[in-house]
């Protein structure tokens, strides 16, 4: 299965607002060259997640992005619905009925074993992400950062883009 580049993106940007002191908010140009993409490209992401209540949007030359959220409340599978939405990665479209010489519909009544066992894996897959927070990520690298330096990198940037808001 293969996940849009958003997703990453998406998953970076949020776990990045979720070490963001209270009341603070980052811009989408500060985020994107963070990551090293595209602004336009992040920014329809980001849309995509103010959409879904995962980041709020601070209109404005001050304004920027942040968690709407609490970290622990904001899975993988939501950000990942946010952005590729919620439909599922297979869609069977029935093909066995097509073809020369079709069968009776009687034949189709039950989904086929393809279809099936694809659901059955979307549905593994979707609750393993469901399980494993933004908060769980970040604590994952703060145990990663052996010689702090990815905390060093991100207290960097929050020092030279990082924004007040009195909301």
């Amino acid at each position: 299965m293969k996940l849009s580049d958003g997703i990453e993106q998406a998953l970076h940007s949020v776990t990045l607002m979720a070490a963001l002191p209270k009341g603070a908010l980052l811009p989408a140009s500060a985020l994107a060259d963070f990551h090293g993409v595209s602004k336009t490209y992040l920014l329809k992401h980001l849309q995509a997640l103010s959409r879904a209540k995962i980041v709020e949007t601070l209109p404005g030359p001050k304004g920027g992005y942040r968690l709407q959220k609490h970290p622990s409340e904001i899975s993988v599978l939501d950000v990942i619905l946010a952005i590729e939405g919620p439909e599922p990665a297979f869609r069977c479209k029935e093909i066995r009925q097509n073809g020369p010489n079709p069968l009776n519909a009687k034949y189709f009544k039950m989904p086929c074993q393809i279809n099936a066992a694809m659901l059955r894996a979307e549905r593994a897959y979707r609750n393993e992400l469901r399980q494993i927070s933004i908060m769980d990520l970040n604590q994952n690298v703060d145990q990663a950062d052996h010689d702090g330096a990815i905390a060093k990198r991100g207290c960097a940037f929050f020092g030279e883009h990082m924004r007040q808001s009195n909301s």
